[in-house]
């Protein structure tokens, strides 16, 4: 057992996981944060939308 414990620590097969990990946690963030910036966006385009078709009909 504590072999193994050593060689989770010098073994770095398991860093390019931990990496892609930590990529993935920011690529998340910067989505989320988009999502919180468009939402008023889009809203506000898809009822200016709403108003032309209701205006034409």
């Amino acid at each position: 057992m504590l072999q193994k414990m050593k060689n989770l620590v010098v073994e770095e097969e398991g860093q390019g996981l931990s990496e892609y990990g930590l990529i993935l946690a920011g690529v998340v963030v910067v989505a989320v944060a988009a999502v919180g910036v468009l939402t008023g966006a889009l809203g506000d385009l898809f009822d200016k939308l709403k108003e032309k078709l209701d205006a034409a009909l």
